[in-house]
């Protein structure tokens, strides 16, 4: 009887104990689901704030990134504080800690270090097209450690920063202008003159196509089975691919109406019968 009454009063001064540990435990969930939900509306409002800053998007995204990965880790300690975790001695922990994964996740701070140059250097913006990391496509958005590319069929791509920044990148955006590199061959039994004049007239035609810096249009090469004209409009960029294309297809059709021969490549053999 007497053990059943001291286990009764133990349980009696634990209670308070008890209940206070699962209200601290609940408002430790409370904080961090809440401050969880309420940090990415913050970052998310802190993104459209400066994109109507007319601050660039990847820009405003990587922005937005660091905010929200700031707040994250503020309110973690301020739940794990209330549940009664003592946040000093973990503080240190982490730390700690941190330097062991950082030594593991190396290629990860890599990416972010790399991130971080990217928004600093400024190589390339939102929306513009680029080749970087073996990839090709429109800047989306640049994040902590990885930068979104999407392609012309509409695939998104996820390139680590470090791939980004470690190797050439290609920015077709960057300049105003570009020119077309294009190669026409005629056969050697047509008339150079008339296709110089017949290429000349279509470049001219077309409003498209810059007078400053000329165009250039010369014989490039003599080659095997042609002879080989350099084209060299220049263009904004954004009528890159659909001058090229219409300049291609103009050529073709008034070249057949003028009787200007484009050749397939051919081989000539020529067989000598021996008497006997």
């Amino acid at each position: 009887m007497n053990e059943i009454e001291t286990l009764f009063n133990q349980g009696a001064d634990m209670m308070p104990w008890l209940v206070d540990s699962v209200i601290n435990l609940a408002i430790g969930l409370v904080i961090f689901f809440m401050g969880k939900f309420v940090a990415g509306k913050v970052a998310h409002w802190c993104e459209k704030r400066l994109l109507k800053a007319s601050v660039d998007q990847a820009v405003a995204g990587f922005a937005s990134s660091i905010l929200y990965a700031l707040m994250f880790a503020g309110i973690a300690l301020m739940a794990l504080g209330q549940v009664g975790v003592e946040t000093t001695s973990f503080i240190a922990i982490l730390g700690a800690a941190g330097l062991a994964v950082g030594l593991a996740l190396q290629g990860s701070l890599s990416n972010f270090a790399s991130g971080v140059l990217i928004i600093l250097l400024r190589p390339f913006r939102s929306g513009d097209f680029i080749d970087a990391g073996g990839q090709m496509g429109t800047v989306n958005r640049i994040e902590l450690f990885h930068t979104y590319l999407r392609t012309p069929d509409n695939r998104v791509i996820i390139v680590p920063n470090s791939s980004v920044m470690n190797g050439s990148i290609v920015n077709f955006s960057r300049e105003t202008t570009r020119r077309l590199d294009l190669v026409v061959g005629i056969s050697y039994d047509a008339d150079i003159r008339l296709a110089k004049k017949i290429m000349e007239e279509i470049v001219s035609a077309d409003e498209r196509i810059l007078k400053d810096p000329k165009c250039l249009i010369a014989v490039s090469e003599l080659a095997d089975s042609s002879v080989n004209f350099f084209l060299r409009p220049w263009v904004a960029s954004g009528d890159y691919w659909t001058v090229r294309a219409d300049l291609l297809e103009k050529i073709k059709y008034t070249f057949d109406e003028q009787g200007v021969g484009i050749p397939y490549p051919q081989m000539d053999v020529h067989v000598h019968k021996q008497e006997s």
